[in-house]
């Protein structure tokens, strides 16, 4: 706190801030402006928030799902000024509490439509108070003839009030009677009045600005009438709050309506910027100024007992006013007028506005809208947000065994929270790991045990300044390895080695294949040092036995009530980022905002999960299930831990949404009308293309995320819509009951394999030049492009794209058993064109193992629309997996034969490719081309 702001409030007048911004309640900036004393209540305006909301972007976000909701401007505008003033009283709360209810207020102002409706007024008034519910808020009624009596039912009803747009000295005697009358109403109707607290808003610099132009240049009136008619209205104060009618309620509790100096900031650039502060301050007042005027008088202001000065020569300032035939009687109701005018005008611009961007955001939605508007009601309408968080099985399964699986499976919904507990023994870890000359981190771990933390690492790298580091600040260099193919495992090792690195070994089951098998490797590799290992893993399992046997550096227990794919914020997730140095609690602070803002008892239609469910989930029943996920560069790690969670939680029971994550871009006839997309926005990079999409009719979500720790907001927002959207489709969103069929056939192909010293793979239909063609079914055509071509007239396009009779709604999948690197994604990315071009099918690309912890459950759950391509080569160098008695090459060759008799099982159609090596890629490259 200044000097002067000090001096000042020992004075007794309080400074509040004409202002509010959401950026402001955001980013903590009004918290430490009252924890500097610097104000001490805050005020607001249908200008200001047309300031806030028509002239910034910071209510886009939330103010989407709205849109989407079906709700009118209007509805939106009450909403989003509520949250922001029920935020804005929580942050003034603890200084409420402290004065004792004598500051800490924020106020909001009821519609200035109804400036002139007594009636809708106290309407307006109470229900604001109700929405609000917070001990120290005040509502705004306009001091007009209409405003008088709705003070008084309103005082009389138990509510604060600020009384707005006073100019007059005869209307400010109306207010305070208005006040003095609803109270004595309250008392006499045997109700306290010892908790309701008034402010009368006396407009000061306007009278100036209105009064100025009238008088000569030289004139020594000009900047004096509004002074002198504050200190006259503070001398009419003092009188009213003294005697008998006033000593009747003082003893009941009362308190004084204090005045409250407005529009204090400076219109005329030839007066000083403060002079409407320092010439008006005095015991039990008010004045509420806008941020460069408190700034102002923070560096320069005079802080003096000011407004009991000089009252007799202000009483001659408005005489001779008066007598130069200026009427303040004029002045200030034609000051009423025009300000009610004012903020009907600017209240008007901002609905007109929301209405805009409201029209603009539910237009993304194309043809899905209204569908989606009406399942956003029906959600509310079934209690499905309170029914989230009281961790209803119902709203997934219906049977007891998929309940059980429900209950036990919710956990996440508090992850953050839990890990505010574990912060500071990452941090400690992680500071202990620096210090052991460790430069590397290498996660062994599948699905949900390993993408978190490719994401942070990724995004880190792309946030990094130019020394390197990014926004996490100093931290080590971490990798995943999520691949048995040994030319892949082998480069990571190359590139992790044992002296330099930590590896942490991820599996909630303790006992996933492909990790144990990296494990043993690299347990060789380091010569057994256990202080190279570190397990996460649910508490009992093989995993963490192995580790205590083994000596671990450390074993970190997960939470047992969250599933793999919904743990990116556990020990999962956080303990890499602690390791890469991301603030672990600037990320929580992201995730708790959002946590917020999906909570129980948010509308459904301002809860972004929820919101973005519907979207997802209706969308996928009125047959827009593939989910297209553009990214621009930095967020593609992402799209990536969409496509799990999204995949293995909807694609079950013949039904599912279908990730199509960084599908190359094309023009938008190439796409079916089975499609809906999600623009995972930083750069903007792809805004030209996803603006071609929405006019061509596709829905369109765009997610900003403009910087790294805004992912943590977003992981929760996917998880939270991820399973609205299966709650809508009917499916158990935390079970995936397709994945073990493809796990058995490896494990028996594996001890086929360990009794006979061979892999079963069938005959191939076709074969030349060392590659080799396997199929569910029978294929025609004696070269590689015809047996393609052929194969892929199976697909079924979209209706948008039906032109010949076929039927809708397929998609292609590539599932590419080899290395995952640039050089075979660019290869798979032309493949996916070349198909997409074909078929007009949407075509997804992922690389084994990996998906099968990702998209393998939908790829045997979902919907039976699918034609399967897989890709498998032999190794130019195998690796021995110690311990095990097989190499990665024979592991990664018995898992595609596990997943391509798995599908087979399941009815899909598939093609298995077998190549001599990676090199031969471009052979299929080419005969798709």
């Amino acid at each position: 706190m200044s000097d002067s702001i000090t001096k000042l409030t020992s004075l007794g007048q309080s400074l509040w801030m004409d202002n509010i911004q959401r950026k402001l309640l955001e980013n903590g900036e009004l918290k430490a402006m009252i924890a500097r004393g610097d104000i001490r209540g805050m005020t607001s305006n249908p200008t200001i928030f047309n300031n806030a909301i028509a002239k910034t972007n910071d209510y886009d976000s939330a103010l989407m799902p709205l849109a989407w909701a079906g709700w009118d401007a209007e509805k939106i505008f009450w909403q989003l000024a509520i949250e922001d003033i029920r935020a804005a009283c929580d942050a003034f709360a603890p200084l409420y509490e402290e004065s004792n209810g004598g500051d800490g207020f924020v106020s909001i102002e009821v519609s200035p439509d109804l400036a002139h409706d007594t009636e809708k007024t106290i309407a307006q008034a109470e229900q604001l108070w109700v929405r609000v519910a917070r001990p120290n808020l005040m509502v705004k009624i306009p001091a007009t003839k209409e405003g008088i009596p709705a003070i008084r039912k309103t005082i009389a009803a138990g509510l604060n009030i600020n009384i707005t747009l006073i100019f007059s000295l005869k209307r400010y005697a109306e207010v305070m009677n208005a006040y003095l009358s609803g109270l004595e109403d309250r008392a006499n109707a045997g109700h306290p009045i010892d908790h309701i607290a008034s402010v009368a808003s006396f407009f000061v610099s306007r009278v100036d600005t209105k009064i100025d132009p009238k008088l000569p240049e030289d004139s020594p009136l000009r900047g004096k009438a509004a002074i002198a008619n504050a200190k006259l209205a503070y001398d009419q104060y003092h009188q009213t709050f003294a005697g008998r009618r006033w000593e009747n309620l003082k003893v009941k509790g009362a308190r004084v309506q204090r005045p409250l100096w407005a529009s204090t900031s400076t219109k005329n650039p030839a007066y000083p910027d403060t002079i409407y502060l320092d010439n008006l301050i005095g015991p039990e007042t008010v004045n509420t100024v806008p941020p460069a005027t408190l700034e102002a008088f923070r560096d320069h202001g005079v802080a003096a007992i000011t407004l009991s000065r000089d009252v007799d020569k202000a009483q001659v300032s408005i005489e001779q006013l008066e007598a130069l035939g200026i009427s303040m009687d004029v002045v200030t109701q034609e000051l009423e007028d025009e300000g009610v005018k004012a903020f009907s005008e600017a209240f008007a611009q901002l609905i007109g506005t929301i209405d805009e961007r409201r029209k603009n955001a539910a237009s993304s939605l194309g043809p899905v809208a209204d569908s989606v508007a009406k399942r956003i009601a029906q959600l509310e309408a079934d209690s499905v947000p309170a029914r989230l968080w009281k961790h209803d099985p119902t709203l997934w399964a219906q049977d007891p065994a998929g309940q059980a699986e429900v209950k036990i499976r919710m956990g996440w919904l508090d992850s953050p929270d839990k890990a505010r507990k574990l912060v500071n023994e990452y941090q400690a870890f992680a500071e202990e790991i620096k210090g052991a000359k460790i430069d590397r981190v290498l996660v062994l771990g599948m699905g949900g045990s390993s993408l978190t933390a490719e994401v942070f690492s990724e995004l880190l790298a792309s946030h990094s300044s130019p020394d390197g580091r990014g926004d996490g600040g100093e931290g080590l260099r971490l990798a995943i390895l999520d691949s048995t193919d040994p030319a892949q495992v082998a480069k990571t090792a190359d590139q992790y080695p044992p002296e330099k690195t930590l590896y942490i070994v991820a599996s909630k089951s303790g006992g996933t294949a492909e990790v144990m098998a990296a494990f043993d490797y690299f347990w060789k590799l380091s010569k057994k040092d256990g202080s190279r290992f570190i397990a996460i893993t649910d508490p009992g399992t093989s995993l963490e036995a192995l580790a205590r046997k083994r000596n671990f550096r450390k074993i970190f227990s997960a939470d047992e009530s969250v599933g793999g794919r919904y743990s990116a914020l556990t020990d999962f997730g956080l303990l890499p980022a602690a390791l890469l140095g991301i603030d672990l609690n600037h990320l929580l602070d992201k995730a708790d905002w959002m946590r917020v803002q999906c909570a129980e008892r948010v509308p459904a239609a301002r809860n972004p999960g929820l919101a973005l469910g519907a979207v997802m989930g209706e969308s996928a029943l009125r047959g827009r299930d593939k989910l297209t996920v553009l990214s621009d560069a930095p967020l593609s790690a992402f799209a990536a831990w969409i496509e799990q969670i999204i995949a293995e939680s909807s694609g079950k029971d013949g039904k599912g949404i279908l990730p199509v994550p960084l599908e190359p871009i094309g023009s938008p006839e190439v796409y079916g009308d089975d499609r809906i997309f999600v623009y995972l926005r930083q750069t903007g990079e792809h805004d030209e293309a996803v603006a071609a999409l929405r006019e061509a009719g596709h829905p369109v979500i765009q997610s900003p995320i403009s910087s790294l720790y805004e992912i943590g907001a977003e992981i929760y927002r996917w998880e939270v819509a991820t399973v609205i959207a299966c709650s809508i489709l009917g499916v158990n969103a935390f079970d995936q009951p397709n994945v073990e069929t493809s796990k058995k056939i490896t494990k028996a192909k594996i001890a086929e394999y360990q009794q006979k010293g061979k892999l079963r793979e069938g005959k191939p239909v076709w074969k030349d030049n060392g590659v080799a063609v396997f199929a569910s079914s029978s294929v025609s055509g004696t070269k590689l492009e015809t047996i393609l071509r052929n194969y892929l007239k199976n697909a079924n396009p979209s209706t948008r794209l039906r032109q010949s009779g076929r039927r809708p709604g397929g998609y292609v999948a590539i599932n590419a058993y080899l290395p995952r690197n640039a050089e075979m994604t660019d290869a798979l990315q032309q493949m996916r064109v070349a198909i997409r071009a074909k078929t007009g099918n949407a075509v997804t690309a992922g690389f084994g193992p990996r998906f099968q912890h990702s998209t393998g459950q939908f790829h045997k759950g979902g919907p039976k629309n699918a034609l399967f391509i897989q890709i498998t080569a032999d190794p130019e160098k195998d690796i021995e997996i110690p311990a095990q008695g097989l190499t990665f090459g024979t592991l990664i060759r018995a898992q595609a034969l596990g997943d391509y008799e798995a599908l087979i099982e399941a009815k899909r159609k598939v093609l298995r490719v077998h190549l001599p090596s990676v090199k031969d890629l471009k052979r299929l490259v080419d005969a798709l081309g």
